[in-house]
């Protein structure tokens, strides 16, 4: 189909989404991303958010990815991520848990690195909650 694109969404430990789409939106380093078949090709970080893939049979997924690399060809957009959860899969509960541990070892971080460290996985756990949220309106 000349109006789609190929997108791979890839995590760590598997292959998350790959198919056909007419449509790609994303978290960019400099702000958000919208990618259409025949895009200029771009290689670029991403923040921690949602990926939100137009399919090429009228559906929609989403995808949590905590960060990591998006590479974009006219024909292919390919997302890495150490850590992608699909939208169906985010667990509200879990998040939260996560996000007030971030916290109390935000509280208790004793040195700069522990700082970084603490604040990092709490802006991971807010995009990650962020996320569901907009999955969640969709549904």
């Amino acid at each position: 189909m000349a109006n789609t694109i190929h997108v791979d969404v890839v995590s760590a430990e598997e292959s998350i989404f790959s198919g056909e789409a007419t449509f790609v939106a994303l978290p960019g380093e400099a702000g958000e991303l919208g990618i259409y078949p025949r895009h200029t090709p771009l290689i670029t970080r991403i923040r921690p958010g949602a990926v939100r893939i137009e399919t090429a049979d009228g559906g929609e997924e989403f995808v949590f990815v905590a960060g990591g690399i998006l590479e974009v060809q006219p024909d292919a957009v390919t997302v890495l991520s150490d850590t992608a959860i699909r939208g169906k899969d985010l667990d509200d509960e879990k998040a939260n848990k996560a996000k007030e541990a971030a916290e109390e070892a935000l509280k208790n971080a004793r040195s700069d690195i522990d700082i970084a460290m603490a604040q990092s996985e709490l802006a991971v756990m807010a995009a990650q909650i962020a996320a569901l949220r907009k999955y969640r309106q969709k549904k």
